[in-house]
């Protein structure tokens, strides 16, 4: 890690129950929040983020957003992300065959359409050389409402946000997915 890991009890005292909230879910306290919250004015800004985008009333059912954020984290190369989102896709999806094969959703029939275009302008906006093409909005309004491309645009920007500062730093897997040998 390009930072020094904080242990949770070094962090503001206020932040403490977030962090027991995280280990009753994971199991752990993830790393990249501990980094966060040594500022915590921006980890209250992410977390808050992401808990709008998490939500149960979501129109992005978890199992697509997992997904996206899978793809998102390898185009990345954010190892923390791949593994906790990779873990998450598994759970939600119940496939780890799907979770296995998001590099390569082209080539795979286990993605539906919807799945399929949400990777692929996950990819496109993911890719900063690419512009996303009005025929790509068009196969995404076959799918998706305003507040169903507007969510998803944002779950794509936030993952960017997400990865991008994870892999900057080598923060490493925590090991959330245990991936079977091939």
């Amino acid at each position: 890690m390009h930072v020094e890991e904080t242990r949770v009890d070094r962090l503001r005292w206020y932040l403490r129950p977030l962090f027991w909230l995280q280990r009753r879910r994971y199991g752990a306290a993830l790393v990249p929040a501990t980094v966060w919250a040594r500022v915590p004015p921006l980890y209250f800004a992410l977390a808050g983020f992401y808990a709008a985008l998490d939500r149960k009333r979501s129109p992005l059912d978890p199992a697509l957003r997992s997904l996206v954020q899978v793809r998102i984290s390898q185009l990345n190369q954010c190892a923390f992300c791949v593994d906790l989102n990779a873990a998450l896709a598994a759970q939600r999806s119940g496939s780890m065959d799907k979770t296995l094969a998001v590099d390569a959703w082209r080539d795979s029939d286990l993605f539906s359409q919807r799945e399929q275009v949400a990777l692929e302008y996950a990819e496109t906006v993911t890719h900063t050389a690419q512009q996303v093409s009005a025929a790509l909005i068009a196969r995404l309004r076959e799918h998706f409402d305003e507040a169903g491309l507007i969510e998803l645009t944002a779950l794509i920007a936030f993952q960017n946000l997400s990865s991008k500062f994870n892999a900057a730093l080598d923060i490493p897997a925590q090991g959330f997915c245990r991936v079977p040998a091939k």
